[in-house]
């Protein structure tokens, strides 16, 4: 490898790099505008020339890979499912026999009507009139249907139960307001669907997946969530019951990070997956869904950045040291002692993987490095020049520090050192990020009037946790405020009390925020 590269900035040249750490605008000034810019800088994502669509560049989708991967591994510790893979076009006869998932995702729908395009008289690209499709396939915005239909073929037993099938996809929601990793027209996700032989068994697997979810959101992606279950109005569609995982963003709005749906029978009745019991009954299946997105991408970018770009949790991390070659003296001794350093790691792991280091050799001032590292959010920065290979030390930058801070670690010490630093940085960003969430929830809102006056004040940023009388009705009262019945949280108090809405007398805790 080249690591060359040019001299050592002076003091004022350095100043005007340390301008490029700082995004052209803060979270205060414009939450939006600096996600998007967060998104920029660390060169994650860009928009696709297909509207709606984003290009994950090699940095984000280095990230996604580890959610895949960590993920995936923790579906097979726990047995929850096999990976398989199933059609990315769906028929709409399929897709048409559950009403209330049509209704769910009608106005989303990528429909091809066509199998073959042609030139027109203006040598226009137009479809074919003579390729029309016998019938349209809906590009998969789900899976369900068309797993279901799968189900169908291959369960005629209660032996056959359960069965449990998980596919790594992308999906397709035509949707008309788009936002990198929050809400694109395709995103990649992966979907679970499992099948039962009883609601008991079904059900437990819907909250299995719940907690399994959130292990991994807090554990690996270091994003505290509050697990509950969905209203009936914001349930899956076709669902009987929906658990779901709130983040709080730094702009105090919810993020729905992974979902877990209970779809009892009506998937199976329209399907068909039925089953013989152990009486030789016929019985339909019980079946469930549950599934992540890229969208944790965007919760881990609203949740952890500051306004000098991303910050990455060490688990989460492609690379978790990166470093950064310094000086035009002693060079040859410099490269060597960076292989010796280097070396230091091959057997060293972090959290069951190994420390990812990271040489940036490329013909580069350091200055500039040093910035785009910090705006990527790598959580360790190395500058190894001639004085660190003389004296046989590396300095050493944390991204959960300002940037001038710097500690001289002695090479003998630098594993240890780097093991631990790193557990202390992914401690460190659950820990902000969870005093963010419990001081951010209000329970002093008793009323209807009250919670309209609570939102309309820009300084309570957050949610509130309320009464609610379970009227699925009352929920339309909060649609002209932007507002939701985010979940029904798990730890239920059961304390008496009024409902937020109504008035009425109420014992159910709700959870109500704005969201993404």
């Amino acid at each position: 490898m080249n690591l060359t590269g040019p001299a050592l900035l002076g003091p004022k040249q350095v100043a005007q790099q340390a301008q490029q750490a700082l995004l052209p605008v803060t979270r205060k000034q414009n939450f939006g505008e600096w996600y998007r810019a967060v998104i920029a800088g660390a060169d994650l994502a860009t928009n696709s020339v297909v509207r709606g669509c984003m290009v994950i560049k090699p940095w984000g989708y280095g990230i996604w890979e580890q959610i895949q991967r960590q993920m995936d591994d923790l579906f097979k510790k726990h047995k929850c499912c096999q990976n398989a893979y199933f059609p990315l076009f769906i028929p709409t006869k399929l897709f048409a026999a559950e009403a209330q998932h049509v209704k769910g995702f009608a106005k989303e729908c990528a429909v091809v009507t066509h199998y073959r395009m042609k030139l027109d008289d203006e040598n226009n690209m137009i479809p074919d009139p003579e390729a029309q499709l016998e019938e349209p396939l809906v590009v998969r915005p789900t899976s369900e249907t068309i797993i279901g239909d799968t189900m169908r073929q291959e369960i005629r037993s209660y032996r056959d139960l359960p069965l449990k099938y998980n596919q790594w996809c992308n999906v397709v929601r035509w949707e008309h307001q788009t936002n990198m990793f929050l809400r694109t027209a395709e995103f990649l996700w992966q979907e679970g669907h499992c099948a039962f032989a009883n609601e008991k068994d079904a059900r437990e697997n819907m909250v299995q997946m719940a907690q399994v979810y959130r292990a991994f959101m807090t554990q690996v992606c270091a994003i505290p969530v509050i697990m509950g279950r969905k209203s009936p109005g914001e349930r899956f569609a076709g669902a009987e019951e929906t658990m779901c995982l709130e983040a709080m963003m730094q702009d105090g709005k919810a993020l729905q990070a992974g979902t877990s749906h209970y779809l009892g029978q009506n998937f199976a009745k329209s399907s068909g997956i039925q089953f013989t019991d152990e009486t030789q009954k016929t019985q339909y299946a019980h079946t469930t869904s549950w599934g992540v997105s890229t969208r944790l991408v965007g919760a881990m970018i609203m949740t952890h950045s500051d306004d000098d770009g991303l910050r990455v949790p060490p688990r989460l991390a492609t690379h978790h040291v990166v470093v950064i070659p310094s000086g035009h003296k002693g060079i040859e001794e410099r490269n060597k002692y960076i292989q010796e350093v280097e070396g230091l790691f091959d057997k060293a792991a972090y959290a069951g993987r190994a420390v990812s280091v990271h040489v940036d050799d490329r013909d580069m001032s350091p200055a500039e490095k040093q910035w785009e590292w910090i705006r990527k959010g790598a959580p360790l920065r190395f500058e190894i020049g001639a004085r660190e290979a003389k004296e046989q030390t590396v300095t050493v930058s944390r991204r959960d520090q300002h940037y001038k801070e710097k500690v001289v670690v002695k090479i003998n010490d630098l594993v240890p050192y780097v093991i631990q630093t790193l557990a202390e940085i992914q401690e460190k960003y659950y820990a902000q990020a969870k005093e963010f969430l419990e001081t951010h929830i209000s329970t002093k809102v008793e009323d209807f009037e009250q919670l309209q006056k609570h939102f309309a004040d820009e300084n309570n940023v957050g949610f509130v946790r309320v009464k609610w009388c379970g009227d699925p009705d009352t929920e339309e009262m909060l649609k002209p405020y932007k507002l939701t019945i985010r979940c029904l949280p798990e730890d239920q108090t059961g304390t008496q009390g009024k409902c937020v809405l109504t008035g009425q007398p109420a014992t159910t805790d709700v959870i109500i925020g704005r969201s993404y």
